[in-house]
């Protein structure tokens, strides 16, 4: 079975730290630009950041620029969001995705989608 799936959320004091993962099984993420998102209890999906395939181009929104990076590991089929100075308003499910494409950064149109891991920062 082809699915990605994701693992790292739980819940952790504002300013803490959390690492990630978004696993792909049954297929290979080289080729694949991978995107993750978020969403919030009563709002809509946000875009959180991209990569590409090659790990040369990446992008983060605003809102988490300077304090998450994403990475991935083709070798471990992986890819990672670490995630630091965590804010109340980071809580959500966060979700990855992959397109196959060099670089691809849209809000929907990927071929896969993992199931998602909640991430509660909260004192």
């Amino acid at each position: 079975q082809q699915q990605l799936v994701e693992s790292g959320g739980g819940l952790v004091q504002p300013g803490g730290s959390l690492r990630l993962s978004c696993a792909a099984s049954g297929f290979t993420l080289r080729g694949y630009a991978i995107g993750w998102f978020r969403q919030a209890p009563g709002k809509e999906r946000e875009g959180v950041s991209c990569i590409s395939s090659s790990s040369q181009s990446s992008t983060y929104a605003d809102s988490v620029k300077g304090r998450f990076t994403i990475t991935r590991d083709n070798a471990k089929n992986t890819v990672y969001l670490q995630m630091n100075s965590l804010k109340p308003e980071d809580t959500a499910v966060y979700y990855c995705a992959a397109h196959r494409s060099s670089w691809f950064c849209k809000m929907d149109e990927y071929e896969y989608w993992g199931q998602g891991t909640q991430v509660t920062v909260s004192s």
